[in-house]
């Protein structure tokens, strides 16, 4: 295996390290909002909006 080839494995295990880890802290603030019956403030397509907690049911 070339330099350049475990380079860029390398570079892929670590994006999908961050993305995983992405992943778990929205996990985790989303948990949080259910539990103390929070809402967040989103902006889809350009606009701001309130969402509770409980009606979110993607990342």
């Amino acid at each position: 295996m070339s330099k350049k080839e475990k380079n860029s494995r390398d570079v892929l295990l670590m994006q999908q390290r961050i993305d995983e880890g992405i992943l778990l802290a929205q996990r985790r603030l989303l948990n949080r909002g259910l539990h103390d019956d929070l809402s967040f403030i989103v902006c889809p397509e350009g606009r701001v909006q309130e969402v509770p907690a409980r009606e979110i049911t993607r990342f």
